[in-house]
């Protein structure tokens, strides 16, 4: 295998599943290769019915340390989190 090969991150939708979910990272030198590989690797036993990959290099994602900062905004909107509600005893599963 080449070592230079791109890192591919691996999205399978599983049967029951309405979204992918992030399963794993493997190499391939383009996305026909990593969409093979991920079949193979990553739906053994015939669970998924689809699967995306994403070179690496293309994802952009947030850093964890600026979380608070990230999402400060949103605690002024308590109106998003009913807590403050009283819900009859009847009401089981809310």
């Amino acid at each position: 295998m080449n070592k230079n090969w791109p890192l591919w991150e691996v999205f399978i939708r599983s049967k029951a599943g309405l979204n992918h979910k992030h399963v794993g990272s493997l190499h391939a030198a383009d996305a026909d290769m990593a969409i093979q590989n991920a079949r193979d690797v990553y739906t053994r036993r015939n669970e998924g019915v689809s699967i995306w990959v994403v070179e690496s290099t293309n994802i952009a994602a947030s850093d964890p340390a600026d979380s608070d900062q990230m999402y400060e905004p949103a605690k002024d909107k308590v109106y998003r989190h009913p807590t403050f509600y009283n819900l009859p005893d009847e009401l089981k599963h809310m």
